[in-house]
């Protein structure tokens, strides 16, 4: 007697076939949700720079306040990043993702609103880890949203291109919110998106909670050492000595206990694979680059150019337009050649691209400057994708989740500290700050560019 077939995830057709599973009516709208709050955090991360000199203004801050505006969300985002995925499976991801919504859409408002600094940062450092948890649950979101792998794996990269389309257009959408509006639009203007996104989300199937261990001493130091890193690079001075002490001192007590606990954040062991520690330098000097730059070139076409916010955004659409076609192309070269390729042409263009900018003074035309932008953006761009795939090819499927938000919380550690460092830079004297931060970035993209010849190369694929 014939047996019945067994299908999983599919329907049976005609003669006994398995068709591939259909996405449900609410997928469509699970992935808009998904897309639209990762794109939303990432938006906040560079939207502001542009918006500084005008913060700055409006609430009497300097240089050291305005560094705290951008690090406040960054650094906040960073450290918690490392723990929230854990959080995520706990309380089930759709639950996660509405919560975290809600509470980085509330946390906008209040930026909106500040009356003075202190309030702002206070409100910046509550949207970061917000941020922290949007950016896990978003994507468990899309992984339940779809069963089959095909299916899935368009809308993956659909989220992961949102992501990289609003970093690439924070300055242009913040320089046109804080001319057309007021700097406070650039937060009020997350207000609809967040409702939207909560709106979207009552169609959402509830994700299932799991057990997920949390290391909490790990994370408390890390938060206390990133944190006092870099108030000691920002506010320096004998506060900035006492904070660094604190920081190595967090940094020690960290490292000894992810390395008696069960389950690290970060687990020590990962970095004895050869790939993941050129992935992880590559993804940090990259993000020490590209934020870093757009920070100090938001200011210098502003405080040392003259040009309004709208015309300062504008500067950087040459190669904000560039960006997503370019991780596009990267991501089908490193699947015919391999990562090592992509990335080794990246950083080869972005170390000359920071170099060519050296020669950028007070004379040169904004618009010159604009085009000089672009190989350095276009060599960050190329490396990304690669790397992440690097990365995540070099660890077994079950610490995928894991390597990523290492991976990620590197790149925001490295350019939230970054902008810590070469804003304290150009403080001291813009444009022989801004040279310095050139050959600071462009050194440790030489070093990564060296890393990434231990890579394998395509005929170990």
């Amino acid at each position: 007697m014939p047996t019945k077939p067994t299908v999983r995830g599919g329907q049976l057709a005609a003669g006994g076939s398995v068709l591939k599973p259909s996405p449900s009516p609410s997928s469509a709208l699970t992935l808009t949700a998904a897309l639209l709050g990762f794109a939303l955090i990432c938006l906040d991360a560079s939207v502001v720079n542009v918006a500084l000199p005008a913060i700055g203004s409006s609430l009497s801050s300097g240089m050291s306040g305005l560094q705290w505006v951008v690090d406040s969300y960054t650094l906040a985002f960073a450290a918690l990043m490392l723990s929230t995925g854990a959080f995520s499976d706990r309380v089930g991801a759709s639950r996660a993702y509405a919560l975290g919504t809600t509470v980085f859409t509330l946390a906008s408002v209040a930026c909106g609103l500040a009356p003075n600094l202190p309030v702002l940062l206070g409100a910046r450092v509550v949207q970061g880890v917000a941020a922290a948890v949007v950016l896990p649950a978003s994507l468990a979101l899309v992984r339940q949203a779809y069963a089959d792998p095909a299916r899935r794996a368009r809308a993956v990269a659909l989220w992961a291109a949102g992501g990289s389309a609003a970093v690439a257009l924070g300055p242009v959408v913040g320089g046109a919110l804080t001319t057309a509006w007021d700097w406070r639009g650039i937060f009020f203007v997350n207000l609809p998106v967040g409702l939207l996104i909560l709106a979207l989300l009552v169609r959402a199937p509830r994700s299932e909670r799991r057990p997920a261990p949390l290391d909490l001493p790990g994370q408390v130091t890390a938060v206390v050492a990133l944190a006092a890193l870099a108030f000691a690079v920002i506010e320096g001075g004998r506060a900035g000595w006492v904070a660094l002490a604190v920081a190595v001192a967090a940094a020690v007590a960290f490292l000894r206990f992810e390395a008696r606990s069960p389950h690290p954040v970060v687990p020590l062991g990962l970095f004895r694979n050869r790939t993941v520690t050129a992935t992880v330098a590559s993804g940090a000097a990259v993000s020490v680059a590209f934020y870093s730059m757009v920070f100090v070139f938001s200011l210098f076409f502003q405080q040392v150019k003259g040009l309004s916010p709208l015309s300062a955004g504008l500067m950087f659409l040459p190669m904000t337009c560039l960006i997503g076609v370019t991780n596009l192309v990267a991501g089908k070269l490193a699947g015919r050649y391999g990562p090592r390729l992509p990335m080794l042409v990246g950083q080869g263009l972005a170390v000359p691209g920071l170099l060519v900018l050296l020669y950028v003074d007070s004379g040169t035309p904004a618009a010159l400057v604009a085009v000089l932008l672009v190989p350095m953006a276009l060599g960050c761009a190329l490396t990304v994708p690669p790397l992440t795939a690097a990365m995540m090819d070099a660890v077994p499927a079950e610490r995928a989740g894991l390597a990523a938000g290492v991976l990620n919380a590197a790149r925001q550690v490295a350019g939230g500290l970054g902008i810590a460092v070469f804003g304290a830079l150009v403080s001291d004297g813009f444009e022989a700050g801004m040279r310095l931060s050139l050959v600071i970035g462009a050194a440790l993209l030489a070093v990564t560019f060296a890393l990434s010849f231990r890579l394998s190369g395509p005929s170990a694929k």
